[in-house]
């Protein structure tokens, strides 16, 4: 797997994640959207550097303008509920790209610390030659990433899968590593020290989806 780690040189980036991560800053959940969205649309400029380009040329009112564009098509698909804003970053950027949305949540059978990847919704479209960015806001154990492509099946094979992560742990990291195609691409804007003994990104942000959208129950 091919990681790239974006924050390793200072941007305004790490001003967005720095503002994500505050206690302070995060009792304002537009704000905290607004961020993340910002933090999709670096994501987005930075990945689209690794993608493949065709030449075309363009009608300009004074003549032809040679240039590029993004050879294959671009398929945005996101986790619920926490990738929602992640998304729309990437969206802004990646405007004509075809959309995706999977449910993945961790289900405590014995209510305790012991948990397993529930996939239970997902509405995409085909992925067949096309590049399929995978879009999650925290990297923890990596289960529900694995466990949401593997419910996606890939029998359409993409041209690529790119999958975009702000906060990330080693064990996840090393998780994909073991369960992922060799050619996968992970992005992670900020990489952090370790999980605690419940799974949680330490130091983190806490839970992004609750901080986005509310709590739930």
């Amino acid at each position: 797997m091919h990681i790239h780690y974006i924050s390793e040189q200072n941007s305004i980036l790490n001003h967005f994640l720095t503002q994500i991560r505050d206690v302070t800053i995060q009792k304002d959940s537009m704000r905290f959207r607004k961020n993340i969205e910002r933090i999709g649309e670096i994501m987005a400029y930075e990945l689209s550097k690794t993608l493949d380009y065709k030449n075309i040329a363009v009608q300009t009112p004074l003549g032809i303008k040679h240039t590029t564009t993004i050879a294959e098509p671009v398929v945005l698909c996101s986790i619920l509920r926490a990738g929602l804003a992640l998304h729309t970053g990437f969206m802004n950027f990646f405007d004509d790209a075809e959309n995706g949305f999977v449910s993945a949540y961790r289900h405590h059978y014995d209510n305790d610390d012991k948990f397993e990847i529930l996939v239970e919704y997902q509405a995409a479209p085909s992925f067949e030659g096309k590049n399929l960015i995978l879009i999650d806001p925290m990297l923890a154990t990596g289960q529900s990433l694995v466990a949401v492509l593997h419910k996606l099946h890939l029998e359409q094979k993409p041209k690529e899968i790119h999958i975009a992560v702000v906060i990330a742990a080693p064990e996840g990291i090393a998780f994909l590593e073991k369960n992922l195609p060799e050619n996968c691409h992970l992005w992670v804007a900020a990489l952090d020290e370790k999980l605690n003994e419940k799974n949680y990104i330490i130091p983190g942000l806490g839970d992004a989806g609750d901080l986005a959208y509310g709590s739930k129950l």
